[in-house]
């Protein structure tokens, strides 16, 4: 399962959602959230469906791949569902079964915020996806650089974030490889009571922290010795340019948000 996760990872296609300015694709990220959280019923859930297939057609990318990204988490957006099933009351009675009763609004709104979070997920799959690390520290740098007035060091935090992004499909591959090693050596992590699979996990954890660090260490020392200092003295080789195809792609939030503030009501 953890081979199927693909947050963080980026593939290299020729698209239209490709050739965006990142800075273009994390705006649009960040507007979309707020606008997936007006949506309220049926139709409007629908329509954001819809745009976001869109979204996953212009940048070339396979439905069936995202959503096989989405098994990680499997168990997270369950749990959300069946918190709301439960506890969520009002709109008529549909189950009743000793001081466990399901309502119909527990129904509708553990599907539709398990339903947001699936579609914000995967908008976030597809601006990973179709950008590279260094593009989204580029752009995260260029986006926040009004803070460095106030001291907020804007370079560091943009490279922090960018090589935690990176490092999650790395380490979940590195997770992978030292599942199969444990189980080549008769190491069982799928079967037996919880607490059987609790104390297997125990000799997956030692070797993956001990890896990560090692990998940290290394990425400190290669930064120290190609004499890294920040952004002191840094001058900039990729330059990030704003096309007109960003300006509409910024544009198009405009009549979606119009669209769904519509049908909400």
């Amino acid at each position: 399962m953890l081979d199927k996760m693909v947050l963080g990872r980026y593939v290299p296609l020729d698209s239209f959602v490709h050739r965006l300015d990142p800075r273009t694709k994390i705006i649009f990220v960040f507007l979309m959230t707020i606008v997936i959280f007006f949506a309220n019923n049926v139709i409007t859930y629908a329509f954001l469906i819809l745009v976001i297939l869109g979204i996953l057609y212009a940048a070339k990318l396979k439905l069936s791949f995202l959503l096989a990204g989405l098994k990680p988490i499997l168990i997270l957006l369950l749990f959300t569902f069946f918190m709301h099933l439960f506890w969520t009351k009002g709109g008529g009675t549909l189950f009743k079964l000793g001081f466990i009763t399901v309502d119909r609004n527990g129904v509708e709104q553990g599907l539709f915020i398990m339903l947001r979070f699936v579609l914000i997920i995967i908008l976030t799959t597809i601006m990973t996806l179709s950008t590279s690390p260094i593009s989204l520290t580029d752009a995260i740098e260029t986006l926040f650089r009004p803070l460095k007035k106030i001291k907020v060091p804007v370079h560091e935090l943009a490279l922090m974030m960018s090589i935690a992004l990176r490092f999650i499909p790395t380490l979940m591959d590195e997770t992978q490889k030292i599942m199969r090693a444990q189980m080549s050596r008769g190491s069982d992590m799928t079967t037996g009571s919880p607490v059987k699979r609790l104390k297997a996990i125990v000799p997956l954890l030692v070797p993956l922290f001990v890896s990560a660090f090692k990998r940290a260490e290394d990425l400190a020392v290669a930064m120290e010795v190609r004499g890294y200092r920040g952004d002191i003295g840094r001058t900039k080789y990729r330059k990030l340019h704003w096309r007109q195809a960003d300006t509409l792609a910024l544009l198009a939030i405009i009549p979606i948000t119009l669209l769904i503030l519509y049908f909400r009501n």
